[in-house]
């Protein structure tokens, strides 16, 4: 390793060109990547609904559509409105009172019930559907939303999912820049606190904004991300990868000690030791981001390949460009030196090591309410509801609500050759399941007083293609609610008893089975996770007590963090409560990690366990403190400013997450070296217990 060290330090200068050269393509790359908006595009393709959002598409040219309503406008001018929406681009067509029955024929043909669905008398609001030639979140439905906004006027809210989409998009890209601000600014802050120089932090930002932006670039190759991935890639990795940084620069000093005349072999020897270090360190971190790849919904991996990619090359970073720019601006950091404004932490080191056995009452103490407490947390999935309740689209979906008592549009799909009184029979049974307002088909068109000649020919191409016939049923039910899951349950067991291939679609029929499906994703990516740390900490320790009691430490603050929400009475949405284990493992068992190294040297050497753990207690403690409250900085900026609750909830429960792990790796984890010591000593290679009457005394073997 020191040979590498030696190499990087010859190669200063060119290492630091090369540096600056990888930021152009990787900025263009950054500009070029698209992003995803939409969650729901991360289902598994193969259940139903992602299925029959394909068939809507291919068979019938519609992707995604929209709800508007009209307030306060006569019919003529509803009429006329309708018309000038059908002509915005990417507008694949309208289901109106107008479009239906024609400007000719008048509404008191239509059943009462089916009229209601279009009009409110009482209010003179109007209702009608939009739908697009293109999926949800792509770009062509976004820039169509934001047009028929503009052909509208403030009698118009246009509600659905393809608006909450856009809506989220112009709040991300508004938002997204200043993430990494506050990051930095905060991070800053913390290191200038506990640093001794004023120029290092510096250093650190900019070698790890390299990384940063060589990590974002390259998603270029990827295709796209999604607007989360986006958001918090930056913040996650500065947070992750700013140890290795802080590793580096202390064994730098401590190289520095040793030859104080020749820099840059102290720069040799400290590249060496962090590589060895950071390498064990960083495979624990990778390994929680890749056990969220295995997730059925693909947002993870999506967050996983870039985040794991991201601390691979943060690694490469921290090992080249930085040494580069701290030999290269050596002088200047030495001018800028100063006492670090936290002095000796050996008191409190003493003090926590000294009362092990309150922090093991407290454990137990703290045990099962923080288990219970995690295991009732309330999510939530309904995606608009982690977007400000002032935003366009949430006024939107109230707005429907409030003048037709419609939530959601469910969508049938049917078999187009089914006998004609078996879909009205079907229809009229979806009609009576709790909580259906009303719904549209050929069967409830085609009623006594109208002919099949009158349908028009654009609504019957709307409604039927060559293999399948749409339906339509409102609903009064939020979506991601318990009573739309089990409508849309009911009203599938009922299509799929009339055609077995028949499908029911739209948006609470995708987010009751993103519920399904992300329910299962938690269980798989915590057992993954969980399994995967587990062993790498058993190769690096050779011993099998070891992992078990570091992973129980860290989980004992990622459950204590999960608890918290419960007893605020809080809810989050369902993606944090996904990732939050996975990450929170893979980033903070590193300090445990660190501590343990420590501990299993001095054992060796034949140290007391009670001297052994206070010694690795005192040397570990400022890097951990250090490491997670700078963490703790870079994702607390982030919660204060986002009002995207998706956003802001992992960023909280992130940086509340590496406050309570340093918390518990500090307290309870010399607490379970003091006491499990005999066992740790059976079970670990390379020990050999001598047992006397007073102590167990290990030896290293030969």
């Amino acid at each position: 390793m020191k040979k590498f060290g030696k190499v990087v330090v010859k190669l200063r200068i060119p290492i630091l060109v090369l540096s600056f050269l990888l930021l152009i393509p990787s900025v263009l790359g950054y500009f070029n990547t698209r992003v995803n908006y939409d969650i729901l595009y991360y289902l598994p393709s193969d259940i139903d609904t992602m299925q029959g959002q394909d068939i809507l598409l291919d068979d019938f040219g519609k992707g995604a559509y929209a709800m508007v309503v009209v307030d306060g406008m006569n019919k003529s001018n509803v009429s006329k409105l309708v018309k000038k929406v059908e002509g915005v681009d990417h507008v694949a067509s309208v289901i109106s009172y107008s479009g239906i029955v024609g400007d000719d024929v008048p509404s008191e043909i239509l059943p009462d019930k089916f009229r209601s669905y279009f009009e409110n008398e009482d209010s003179g609001a109007t209702l009608f559907a939009i739908f697009f030639d293109d999926t949800t979140s792509s770009d062509d439905t976004m820039k169509a939303i934001q047009e028929v906004r503009d052909v509208t006027d403030n009698q118009c809210y246009i509600a659905g999912m393809s608006a909450v989409v856009t809506d989220t998009k112009t709040m991300a890209e508004k938002e997204t820049p200043f993430y990494v601000l506050v990051a930095v600014v905060l991070v800053c802050i913390v290191l200038a606190i506990f640093m001794d120089s004023f120029l290092v932090p510096v250093f650190f930002m900019l070698s790890i904004g390299m990384a940063i932006v060589y990590n974002l670039g390259s998603n270029y190759f990827l295709g796209e991300v999604s607007y989360i991935t986006k958001a918090l890639a930056a913040v996650l990795q500065l947070g992750v990868t700013l140890d290795y940084s802080i590793f580096l620069w202390h064994s730098y000093k401590e190289a520095k000690e040793e030859t104080p005349d020749d820099h840059h072999e102290a720069m040799a020897v400290a590249i060496g030791n962090t590589l060895t270090s950071v390498v064990g360190s960083s495979i624990t971190t990778v390994a929680g981001f890749i056990a969220l790849c295995f997730m059925s919904f693909t947002l993870g991996k999506d967050i996983g390949i870039v985040m794991a990619k991201g601390v691979l090359i943060g690694v490469v970073c921290c090992v080249t460009v930085l040494p580069a720019m701290v030999l290269v601006f050596d002088k200047a950091i030495e001018k800028t030196r100063h006492k670090p404004l936290v002095k000796s932490l050996d008191k409190p080191s003493a003090f926590i090591t000294k009362h092990y056995k309150v922090w093991v009452v407290i454990f137990l103490v703290l045990l099962f309410p923080s288990i219970y407490g995690n295991n009732h947390t309330q999510i939530y999935y309904n995606i608009a509801r982690s977007l400000p309740s002032t935003l366009d689209c949430n006024v939107a979906n109230d707005e429907v609500k409030a003048q037709f008592n419609v939530s959601n549009m469910h969508i049938v799909m049917m078999d187009r050759d089914m006998d004609s009184k078996q879909k009205k029979k079907m229809m009229e049974e979806i009609g009576n399941v709790k909580g259906v307002k009303s719904t549209i088909s050929m069967s409830s068109l085609l009623g006594p007083t109208i002919p099949e000649s009158m349908i028009p020919e654009n609504l019957r191409s709307m409604l039927q293609s060559d293999e399948y016939e749409l339906a339509f049923v409102s609903s009064e039910y939020e979506s991601a609610t318990d009573e739309v899951n089990e409508q849309v349950k009911a009203i599938d067991k009922i299509v799929k008893s009339y055609d077995k291939n028949g499908m029911v679609i739209g948006e609470a029929p995708l987010m009751k089975d993103l519920q399904d499906v992300t329910d299962i994703d938690l269980t798989r990516v915590n057992v993954i996770s969980i399994a995967a740390i587990f062993i790498i900490i058993l190769l690096i320790f050779k011993s099998i007590s070891l992992p078990i009691i570091l992973v129980s430490v860290i989980e004992f603050a990622i459950t204590i963090n999960m608890a918290i929400p419960f007893y605020q009475g809080k809810s989050l949405p369902f993606v944090a409560s996904i990732v939050i284990g996975a990450i929170q493992l893979g980033a903070t068992v590193d300090y445990a990690i660190l501590m343990t190294t420590r501990y299993q040297k001095e054992r060796m050497k034949g140290k007391s366990k009670k001297e052994s753990v206070a010694i690795a207690h005192r040397i570990s403690m400022p890097s951990i403190i250090t490491s997670g409250l700078s963490f703790f900085a870079a994702t607390f900026g982030v919660t204060c400013y986002t009002q995207v609750d998706m956003i802001g909830s992992i960023c909280e429960l992130l940086s509340r997450g590496a406050i309570i792990s340093v918390i518990v790796v500090l307290t309870v984890l010399p607490a379970m070296f003091l006491i499990f010591d005999p066992v740790i000593c059976r079970t670990t290679a390379g020990y050999r217990v001598k047992k006397d009457k007073s102590k167990t005394v290990v030896e290293p073997t030969a």
